[in-house]
């Protein structure tokens, strides 16, 4: 299965032939959860219950636990990602307005051990 390819924050990309570029296995997934983790919930008008809502919770009181296991359960409902073995999401505060997310998972494509890292908000902004 192929999505368009759209990096976060990006615009949609072009392929060689000037058609809009796909991407599938690793990158699809790895573009899904961050869309997924990133996406504040209702930005979607059809999908009002999508989105983990990360950018909304930067700023505020930040309960490291929560926020945890809200990636884990949003991680939890992407079709490519591995429901068994199940994901393992570890959060760290690295200032008082920012974390950083290391998810280990297996992909459903070629049942292979993945690792995303990210730092939310980016260290570059």
């Amino acid at each position: 299965m192929a999505d368009l390819n759209s990096p976060w924050g990006g615009d949609l990309q072009i392929s060689a032939t000037g058609d809009l570029a796909l991407v599938d296995g690793d990158q699809r997934a790895q573009q899904r959860i961050i869309r997924r983790l990133f996406t504040n919930l209702g930005a979607y008008i059809w999908h009002t219950d999508y989105g983990a809502s990360i950018p909304a919770r930067i700023g505020s009181n930040l309960d490291v636990s929560l926020f945890q296991a809200v990636v884990y359960s949003q991680i939890m409902l992407e079709d490519s990602v591995s429901q068994s073995p199940p994901p393992i999401v570890k959060v760290t505060q690295i200032a008082p307005d920012a974390v950083g997310c290391v998810i280990t998972y297996y992909a459903i494509a070629d049942g292979l051990q993945k690792t995303l890292t990210f730092d939310y908000p980016p260290s570059n902004l």
